[in-house]
């Protein structure tokens, strides 16, 4: 989508009762993102409805310059949340004002939603029979009101390739990121979430952060198996060890991995080994036999399956794109689900 004239153009579209931490996540991740020259990778606007005054959900109003006629040269579209959706979040549907604005995004563009902004891509129709999150808080309401959507309420985004959607707030932040690294590989999103002091990836998904019972006060942390285990990716793993790093039974092991992280140790031990794999196929030039055994997925053959399904490419397919994208050539985005 970028042309050899600029950075790939992404167009923020904001709207009356605007989050303002939300409009800030695509310019600070976005305008943090550079390439090995130290160019930006990302050029960022922001238009509204009209050009103008728009109000927000804090004492104070953002001045956008650009009216809704940017959203015709961007590259990706995202749209942050608002607290004053109107029909869109009663009733499932567009303004005539906002659908004119929506009129004017090219075919083919890429569309983002953060936090309530998915109300806005799903009464578009840009979300139907498509996977897609919000806030958990939101998504049963969500689901009722757009029955055609496939609403995962546990993960922190969805990539769908064109259509990208993330669960509340701070998660906009790891769904930027992964735009980051889908499109320029994962060593200018950690480069990216270090300028910015935030995790490249955070495990799990949007359960941890659901309302629940306080664990009680024995409940230790399975920080110390999580480490252990990243020490150890490319050797075989048994759920004992694990359990013995915390000195607990693996029934308890396993509870307590799940609270914490929202994922088994299984699901999270491979998706430790496919961000590995991700490293070793940008970095090196290693074998696919060879990866697969620093990975810890023994052979070649595993290696595929699990590339596969977390990233929707084959590894040669990822190595081949992201050594295209660091010698300057055009290469094409990887469109993969995100691990969680």
């Amino acid at each position: 989508m970028t042309t050899e004239s600029r950075p790939h153009r992404v167009v923020v579209l904001v709207l009356t009762g605007l989050l303002p931490f939300e409009l800030g996540i695509p310019h600070r991740i976005f305008g943090l993102a550079r390439d090995s020259a130290g160019r930006r990778l990302y050029e960022i606007l922001t238009c509204g409805l009209a050009p103008g005054p728009v109000r927000t959900d804090a004492d104070f109003a953002v001045h956008v310059e650009h009216g809704p006629e940017l959203l015709a040269t961007a590259d990706t579209v995202v749209v942050p949340a608002s607290h004053e959706l109107g029909p869109i979040h009663s009733e499932g549907r567009l303004t005539e004002e906002l659908a004119a604005a929506l009129a004017h995004v090219r075919p083919g563009t890429r569309m983002v939603s953060i936090c309530t902004g998915g109300y806005v891509l799903a009464a578009a129709g840009y979300l139907d029979g498509r996977p897609a999150t919000t806030h958990w808080a939101y998504a049963e309401h969500f689901q009722r009101l757009f029955p055609a959507v496939r609403v995962d309420a546990d993960v922190l985004y969805t990539d769908d390739g064109d259509v990208l959607t993330s669960a509340g707030v701070a998660a906009g932040v790891d769904l930027c990121l992964h735009i980051v690294r889908r499109d320029h590989g994962a060593a200018v999103a950690n480069d990216t979430a270090r300028r910015t002091v935030v995790p490249p990836h955070r495990d799990g998904g949007q359960a941890q952060f659901v309302d629940r019972p306080v664990p009680e006060p024995q409940q230790a942390s399975t920080t110390a198996a999580r480490a252990w285990v990243l020490d150890r990716l490319h050797e075989p793993l048994r759920l004992s060890d694990l359990a013995r790093q915390e000195a607990v039974s693996v029934r308890t092991l396993t509870r307590r991995f799940r609270q914490e992280s929202g994922v088994s140790p299984g699901e999270w031990i491979t998706a430790q080994r496919v961000e590995r794999a991700r490293r070793l196929l940008e970095r090196t030039e290693l074998s696919m036999e060879e990866v697969a055994r620093e990975a810890g997925f023994g052979t070649a053959q595993s290696l595929r399956k699990h590339v596969q399904a977390a990233l929707g490419v084959s590894p040669t397919a990822y190595r081949r794109t992201f050594r295209a994208e660091r010698t300057g050539s055009d290469a094409p985005s990887v469109s993969g689900r995100p691990v969680h």
